[in-house]
C-alpha cells in the first residue's frame, strides 16, 4: 500500500515553496506564551514524569467532557478517552472494525482512508453533496455495512457542511438499523457563523465522536479523544493498550493546564476563526481574480477550500505547479479508485496572504 500521498508531497518541497496541500494552521496563531506558561507550572508535580492511566489524566477528561455537556451532549469523563491525535483515535476504531465493510463519503478524508485499507475494512462510497450525503444512498449502504465514517463539519477535502435535516436522516438510520457512526470532528471549532450540533448527540449509544486540539491549539503536542458510551470505550481499551499504554503525559498535563482558563482558551478560538474567515475570503478573491474557470464553494469554515476544472486532469496539473515552486492536492487521492479528475483541494489557513495570491498566480501560469 502506497504512503500519503499528502505526506509524500510534504517531504518533497523546500521552504520556497508555496504550499496549499497540507491541512496545516496557521503557527502565527499558536498560542506560545501561554504554552510556555503552562509548560513551566507542570513540571513541579513528578507525576508528569510517571506513567500515566490508559484512558488519560482525570482532569483532562473532565474538562473535555464538560465541554460537550455545556454544548447540549451529556458526558463525564468515562465517556472519554484520550488518543495520541484524533488520528489515533481513528486507528483504534479501525483496528476494532477491522475487515467490516464500511460506508464513507466520496470524497472523503486520505488519512481514515489509509487506515481503513491497512486494516482490510472495505470501503463503500456514498455521493457527498453540498449539504451532506445522498440520503437515499446511505440508507441503502448503511442497511449492508451497519457502520459509517462521516466528517459533517466543514468536511475534509471538500468543506461541505451537513444540514440539520441531514444530520437528523442519518441519526434515524443509524439509530433504525442499530448500527455505528464514527464521526469524525476536528473542525467544529472552526466555524464562521455557528456551531453546529454533532450527529452523534442523537444517538450517543451508537456513535463514536472524534475530537482533536490539533487544529485548535497546537498540532506536535498529539493530543485527540474519542467520545463514546462507556461500554463501547472499554471495548476499546485492550487495543489503545496495546499501542503505547498511554497518550503523551507531559502534552496531557500541558494542556489540562492551559484549559483552566477558559475564557483564555474561547477567546483564542474566536481568533483563529477570525483570521481563517479574512483568509478564506482572500482566498476566494484571488480565484475569481485569476483562476475563473475554477468552479467552487465559498467555504464557511473549516481550514480548506474545494472545487474543480473542467476538462482538466488536476493530477497531471499539479506535476508542473511543483515545478513552479507551487502545490495542492488532486482531488483524485481523495476517492476509493483514486480515478484522476479536475478536483483540487486548497488550504488557505497556513500561507500569508502575499503567499496566496503569488501561489493562484503560479497555477494559473501552468494552465
Amino acid at each position: 500500500m502506497k504512503r500519503s500521498f499528502i505526506r509524500e508531497i510534504l517531504e518533497s518541497i523546500d521552504e520556497t515553496t508555496i504550499s496549499f496541500a497540507g491541512g496545516l494552521p496557521s503557527e502565527k496563531l499558536f498560542p506560545v506564551e501561554d504554552i510556555k506558561t503552562a509548560t513551566m507550572k507542570i513540571f513541579d508535580n513528578p507525576k508528569v514524569f510517571q506513567y500515566g492511566v490508559s484512558n488519560g489524566i482525570a482532569e483532562l477528561r473532565e474538562k473535555i467532557a464538560a465541554r460537550y455537556t455545556k454544548e447540549g451532549f451529556p458526558t463525564n469523563k468515562d465517556n472519554i478517552l484520550i488518543t495520541t491525535g484524533s488520528q489515533q483515535g481513528m486507528y483504534i476504531l479501525a483496528k476494532y472494525f477491522e475487515s467490516k465493510d464500511i460506508t464513507i463519503e466520496e470524497p472523503s478524508y486520505l488519512g481514515a482512508m489509509n487506515i481503513f485499507r491497512l486494516n482490510h475494512l472495505n470501503m463503500k462510497g456514498v455521493e457527498l453533496e453540498n449539504n451532506g450525503v445522498n440520503i437515499e444512498k446511505f440508507n441503502e449502504s448503511f442497511k449492508e455495512t451497519k457502520l459509517a465514517y462521516l466528517i459533517p463539519d466543514f468536511q475534509n477535502p471538500s468543506a461541505r457542511t451537513y444540514s440539520d435535516e441531514k444530520r437528523e436522516q442519518i441519526a434515524r438510520i443509524v439509530s433504525e438499523e442499530d448500527g455505528i457512526l464514527i464521526e469524525d470532528s476536528p473542525y467544529s471549532e472552526l466555524f464562521f457563523d455557528k456551531k453546529n450540533t454533532s450527529i452523534s448527540v442523537k444517538i450517543p449509544k451508537n456513535s463514536f465522536h472524534l475530537g482533536s486540539f490539533s487544529k485548535t491549539l497546537v498540532p506536535s503536542l498529539r493530543i485527540g479523544w474519542i467520545r463514546a458510551d462507556e461500554k463501547l470505550l472499554q471495548s476499546l481499551m485492550i487495543i489503545k493498550e496495546s499501542i503505547d499504554l498511554h497518550s503523551c503525559g507531559i502534552s496531557q498535563y500541558i494542556l489540562n493546564e492551559y484549559l483552566k482558563d477558559e475564557e483564555k482558551y474561547e477567546k483564542h478560538l474566536q481568533d483563529i476563526r477570525d483570521d481563517y474567515e479574512k483568509k478564506a475570503n482572500f482566498f476566494c478573491e484571488q480565484l475569481d481574480k485569476y483562476l475563473p474557470e475554477f468552479k467552487y464553494e465559498k467555504p464557511k469554515g473549516g481550514m480548506f477550500l474545494y472545487g474543480s476544472f473542467e476538462g482538466i486532469d488536476s493530477f497531471a496539473l499539479v506535476q508542473k505547479c511543483i515545478e513552479q515552486k507551487v502545490v495542492y492536492v488532486p482531488g483524485n487521492q481523495f476517492y476509493i479508485d483514486k480515478v484522476p479528475n479536475g478536483e483540487i483541494r486548497f488550504n488557505y489557513t497556513h500561507s500569508t496572504f502575499e503567499q496566496i495570491e503569488k501561489g493562484i498566480q503560479l497555477i494559473k501560469s501552468c494552465l
